[in-house]
């Protein structure tokens, strides 16, 4: 199974960003979306950015991972 999840980009190089989520850093082909700039949060699947993501939505989908994380069974 594959997740796409929200990255926050920390720097932009042509067609490929940095991206960070919990403190794991990739390089993310950018090169389907476009004006993407260190800041942006980006949805990242298979390592390509598929979509720009606002920052209160990419928070929000942030904090719903963490709690599905902690949650025990």
């Amino acid at each position: 199974m594959c997740l796409a999840v929200p990255m926050k980009v920390m720097s932009v190089k042509g067609k490929r960003a940095f991206a960070n989520l919990g403190g794991v850093k990739r390089e993310v082909d950018i090169s389907l979306v476009k004006n993407i700039k260190a800041g942006d949060y980006i949805i990242v699947h298979a390592g390509f950015a598929i979509q720009k993501l606002n920052k209160k939505d990419a928070l929000k989908t942030l904090k719903l991972f963490e709690k599905m994380r902690n949650e025990t069974y």
